[in-house]
């Protein structure tokens, strides 16, 4: 793709923005409040129906009530994600933070209506438990019923999950909704220009190093300068998540996470060692991209500078994108590339940047009854086109989950919900690579997706390693200084690139703004599961040609029906063989050995 002149440097996303008329009209809908009051009369309906008879139905009495319980959930599912959807494009605005708050107190006194259920399900005995899962007029429940059960031993008597679930209202999800709004209103100057956090982001990506280096600068003096509050709230949201874990009796800070993500202990425990065992091939990578860029030393402003090749400031439309990811969503399978063209032509993405914007990019279901949404910053960059086809592989595999029509098989767990995103990713940088026929040009490709395999696998597992020091040290040591989160972090950061890159003590402050610390402790663990996932599965595809298709498909499409290690097994991989995970890192080391070669091939005079 020949990069484009273009002084303004339109994208062409300036405008796209989402439709949220098929949930509501707009935050001034009445239907917004009396669905508010609806739902919350339904739940206490429901409660006052069903409280003390769950272990006396039968089976088709028993769905009956699920169903009844699902079509509460779907109401405030809708009503949750027409306010966050609004509130993450400008959380300084007035009307959308207040919808947040109130739906966010509905969805409290709804889930404390609701809670009696699983409470009860959870203490019906074993037998006549399996019995009614195995019956089949629950087949459509039946995985999420007994995957319910393994939460029994964590949970509380149902006074105290109210009071949980009341207090987290204006406790942890408060800070969660201040540290959004904080960091999305911060702004960061370059210049004599103030840029948002997307806008800084995006310059540490330019070709010019002193570019780089500016807005690094101005990144690391705006964190430093709110170090105090943001320190603050990574010390409660920890100290929440331990009081959290020791009342439910979770054995370590991680071990909840893995429960939801439906990973046992000691298959994370072997990715984590797997990858930090393989750190060197991190180093093998940076080391020579300081030859190609002709540098005494890489700093971390380096870190994702482009190649110096002809395209190193390459530049897409909005248009260009679309078609590059379209046709390869096309080129896999026409069914997922409908679902992905209904995104563009339904508008389901909201990719036009805003000032208070929040920064990143997510895929959201919201429900069965509705359909996902994409959201995005879309600034021209190549990477900006890799993020629209992960995000468009979340959505597809949303989509797909959702044709059933059973809201609970929609929410897969974090490991596996990466799967499609990731694959998505592969399938278009193939694609292009396929295309291209300069060498120099797919050098600079192939540089470029391994620092995104990177990002994904060794830097995500190094954050788990500081999120492991952070949780660890705040439950031995009561509150900690914004100096010792600092030296937590460049010692997880410093082991993953070795004497490869020279991570200043400037950088010690970047912990602050990561959204996944504060919003889903343990999540950042998932990206490396779903990339190492992607490299076994891409390596199946290229194996079994047009027969892998159809499988990977149904994957996609059983969603959180039963448990990955069981869906994968359908398309030939063991997530439960501890050796699994090397396959991927060696994969990956092939394609830095790949890289290797070509620069000298490419570069000779360098080496």
């Amino acid at each position: 793709m020949t990069a484009i002149a273009d002084e303004k440097r339109k994208t062409g996303a300036e405008d796209v923005v989402w439709d949220l008329t098929p949930l509501y009209d707009g935050v001034e809908d009445p239907a917004i409040q009396r669905d508010l009051a609806a739902v919350q009369e339904a739940a206490q309906g429901f409660t006052t129906a069903h409280r003390g008879a769950i272990a006396r139905y039968d089976a088709p009495t028993l769905r009956a009530v699920i169903e009844e319980k699902v079509a509460i959930e779907d109401k405030i599912y809708r009503l949750l994600a027409f306010a966050m959807l609004n509130f993450t494009t400008d959380s300084a605005n007035p009307q959308f933070g207040m919808l947040m708050q109130a739906v966010m107190e509905a969805k409290s006194k709804v889930d404390q209506a609701l809670v009696f259920f699983e409470l009860e399900w959870n203490a019906v005995p074993e037998d006549a438990a399996r019995n009614l899962i195995a019956d089949p007029a629950l087949r459509d429940y039946a995985h999420h019923l007994e995957a319910q059960r393994r939460y029994e031993p964590h949970q509380l008597p149902e006074d105290q999950e109210k009071l949980i679930l009341d207090k987290d209202v204006t406790g942890i999800q408060a800070w969660e909704r201040f540290f959004g709004q904080f960091t999305s209103a911060l702004r960061y100057e370059v210049d004599g220009k103030q840029l948002t956090q997307s806008e800084v982001l995006t310059q540490q990506f330019a070709a010019d190093r002193a570019v780089r280096q500016a807005s690094h600068a101005a990144i690391t003096r705006t964190l430093k300068d709110n170090l105090m509050p943001l320190g603050y709230i990574i010390n409660v949201v920890a100290a929440d998540k331990a009081t959290d874990d020791r009342l439910r009796g979770y054995q370590s800070w991680i071990a909840s996470r893995n429960m939801s993500n439906k990973a046992p202990d000691a298959v994370v425990e072997a990715l984590i060692n797997t990858v930090t065992s393989n750190y060197e091939v991190v180093a093998r990578h940076y080391r020579l991209k300081r030859a190609l860029l002709g540098l005494d030393e890489l700093t971390e402003y380096d870190r994702y500078a482009p190649l110096p090749t002809k395209d190193s400031d390459q530049f897409y439309t909005w248009e260009q994108a679309r078609e590059i990811v379209l046709n390869a969503f096309y080129a896999f399978n026409d069914e997922m590339g409908d679902a992905a063209k209904r995104f563009f032509d339904e508008n389901w993405i909201h990719a036009a940047p805003g000032d208070n914007k929040r920064g990143g990019a997510y895929a959201h279901p919201v429900t069965v009854s509705a359909h996902p949404y994409v959201f995005m910053n879309y600034n021209g960059k190549p990477r900006d086109v890799m993020t629209l086809a992960h995000e468009l592989g979340h959505g597809v595999h949303m989509l797909l989950s959702g044709k059933g029509g059973i809201l609970y098989d929609l929410s897969t767990p974090l490991t596996t919900a990466e799967t499609a995103s990731t694959f998505a990713e592969m399938l278009v940088f193939h694609d292009l690579l396929s295309r291209e026929t300069d060498a120099e040009v797919k050098l600079s490709m192939l540089a470029q997706k391994i620092e995104d395999s990177f990002s994904t696998i060794f830097r995500q597992v190094a954050m788990n390693r500081f999120e492991d020091a952070l949780h660890r040290a705040r439950r031995e040591k009561g509150e900690l200084g914004t100096e010792q989160i600092n030296a937590l972090w460049m010692g997880t950061q410093r082991a993953m690139y070795g004497d490869s890159v020279n991570l200043t003590d400037d950088y010690g402050v970047w912990w602050s703004y990561i959204p996944h610390f504060i919003s889903t402790p343990g999540y950042v663990y998932a990206y490396a599961f779903g990339e190492l996932l992607v490299l076994a599965l891409y390596n199946i595809y290229q194996r079994e040609g047009e027969s892998f298709v159809p499988k990977y498909v149904a994957a996609l499409t059983a969603g959180n029906s039963d448990y990955p290690d069981v869906i994968m097994r359908e398309v030939g991989v063991d997530l439960n063989d501890p050796n699994f995970w090397q396959e991927g890192i060696d994969a990956l080391a092939e394609l830095v050995t790949e890289e290797e070669a070509l620069a000298r091939e490419v570069y000779p005079e360098k080496f």
